[in-house]
Formats: structure tokens, sequence, C-alpha cells
């Protein structure tokens, strides 16, 4: 008789975004893939205003399909700084680019701070990720309002910051520097954190090759990265130079199915809040190998065929399940 094989346990997720181009297909990816059980979606200020995210996920949930998972919007400002968002990355839409339908997702009515409490609450200790893609505004709330979620937390994995980059300073990169009072609660928390930064990220690049394996997947959801893609591919040109876009957010979802799509390494990280030119820098100290009792890592290296096969799959696994979500309204008015 063969051995049984055990099917390992799904992993459980919380999403916290603030869709953005690369938001969009993370949520994607998450909701796609087999192995992520997506348990709630939160949304928080940050590419645009949190209105406007918050529609945006509920467009993109319309178009994925995702049903009984639910949705919540969260915090609207940062928790001491002034609203900045990111116009000439993601338009003023916060998704420019493709039509957007109109969505039949109600929002719970909890402030996502609460959902995420509840949610790592009503499970069992340390089987809830909490995957944020977003500044930290909410994940930050949420620890100081029930700090008991801290050690129920299995780990938080998060695409921000960047241990030698930075983009919207020298040395800060954009989740980070617009709520670091944010990011340096989470940061010192004593839970796991496995910091997805630019220096990964940037290696995950759209590239003609990956552009044309979504074409062919040939359903409404590819269509939709397609037209996100085209329009992050001109932005990301005018703004910062790239020939190709670094599709950042899902690289932290791909972490948590296949540890194995990026290498890490422990390493001390605390944000920087006083600098005048180095505020909201994540600060990774590699003098020394990380002590015991380091509780923070850096993402290093991408294997970029990997991270996009599992796009790509989880775009073919979700299918075409909703083609209503094709007769759509232009982003731009809807949002404006």
């Amino acid at each position: 008789m063969d051995p049984i094989t055990l099917k390992p346990e799904r992993r459980k997720i919380i999403l916290d975004c603030d869709p953005g181009h690369d938001d969009a297909v993370a949520m994607l990816l998450a909701h796609g893939n087999p192995d992520i059980e997506l348990l709630a979606v939160t949304t928080v200020v940050g590419n645009q205003t949190l209105e406007r995210v918050t529609r945006n996920a509920l467009s993109v949930g319309t178009i994925a399909g995702i049903t009984g998972v639910p949705f919540a919007a969260g915090c609207d400002r940062p928790l001491v700084r002034s609203i900045e968002t990111a116009p000439d990355i993601h338009g003023e839409s916060g998704m420019d680019g493709p039509a957007q339908p109109e969505s039949n997702i109600e929002l719970d009515p909890r402030h996502a701070v609460d959902l995420i409490i509840d949610t790592v609450m009503a499970h069992e200790p340390g089987t809830v990720t909490l995957v944020p893609t977003a500044g930290l505004t909410n994940i930050a709330m949420a620890a100081r309002k029930e700090p008991r979620i801290v050690e129920r937390v299995k780990e938080v994995v998060l695409m921000g910051g960047g241990y030698h980059v930075g983009n919207w300073s020298a040395v800060s990169e954009f989740n980070i520097i617009i709520d670091p009072e944010a990011a340096h609660i989470v940061f010192n928390e004593p839970w796991p954190v496995v910091m997805v930064g630019l220096d990964l990220t940037h290696q995950a690049l759209a590239t003609p090759e990956v552009v044309e394996k979504i074409a062919a997947v040939g359903t409404r959801p590819a269509q939709f990265v397609l037209e996100l893609m085209e329009f992050f591919t001109k932005t990301y040109k005018d703004a910062q130079g790239f020939d190709y876009p670094p599709v950042h957010d899902p690289c932290a979802v791909a972490y948590v199915i296949d540890p194995t799509v990026m290498t890490t390494r422990k390493v001390p990280v605390n944000i920087e809040l006083q600098g005048q030119l180095t505020l909201g820098m994540t600060v990774a100290d590699f003098r020394a190998p990380a002590p015991a009792d380091c509780h923070t890592s850096v993402a290093v290296d991408l294997d970029h065929g990997k991270f996009w096969n599992l796009v790509t799959d989880a775009l073919v696994r979700i299918g075409d399940v909703n083609p209503s979500a094709a007769v759509s309204v232009d982003a731009g008015a809807a949002n404006s």
C-alpha cells in the first residue's frame, strides 16, 4: 500500500492593501493560489485616498470572483503625518489604466483594525499571517488596540522598505515613509517580520516574456492584469526610469505561498524617525551575524521565473468566473 501523503494546511492570510496596480496582482495571486486561505482584505490610505483604494479593492474582488471573504476599510490617514499619495505612479484613481466594474461586494461594517483583531483572535495561535502591502497604519493600530494579537500572529510578511535602496527618497520606500511611526511600531513588536523590500521587488520585473505568458491565459482577469501592466510600465518609465515595471506587492504573497521563491537573511531592522534626509529609512544592521533573538529578516534574491509562474498559475485557476466584470465604468471618473 502506498503511504498516505498528508496535504499541508492552507496558509491563512489577511491582506492589508491600498490598490494600487501591484496590490491588485497581489489580491489575484492570494485568491487564485490553492495553498492560500484568504481570510480578509483590508484597506488603508496609501497609493490614493482610503475611499479610492477601497473602491479599487472591491472592483478587483469582483473581477476575480472573490466571495465569502470580508472586505473592510481602515485608517484614512497616517498616525501622525499628513496624507501622501502616489498619483504619479498609480494615477488619480489609484489604479488607472483598465476600466473597473461596479462591485456588488458589500463592505464589512467593522473598521479594518477591528476586523484584523477579530480574525486573528478567532483562529488558533500561530496560524494567521498578516500580509501588509501598504502603509502600516492598520497593523500598528491593531497591535496597539489589542496587544494579544502580537503573540498569536504567525508572522508579518510585508512589502515595504529596502535595506540598500529607496524610491520616495534616496533611502526610504513609499509604504514606510508615508507612516514611519506605524512602521516603527510594527518592526519593534516581537512578532516575526519578513521585509520584502525594494532590493527584492526591483527584481520582479514584468518583462515582455512575462506579459506574453499572462496574455496567453486569455481570461478577463488576465486581460485586466495586462491593462494594469500597460499603465504601470509607462508611469514607472516616466517617474523612475524602469524599462519594465517592478511588481512589488505580490512578492510578499508569493513568499507566504512558497518561501523558496526568494532567499532571506535574518538581520536587525529598525525605522528612522528623526533624520532630515533619512526619515523612513529601514535601517538594517549587517555589521555582524544576527543575534539569536532577532525577529526580523529581509528578502534578498528572487527566483524570477518561479515567482511569475505562481502569478500566471493563479490567473489560470481563477479562470473567467465573473464574465460580467467586463461590463465596466471608467475608473478615473468613478473615483473622482
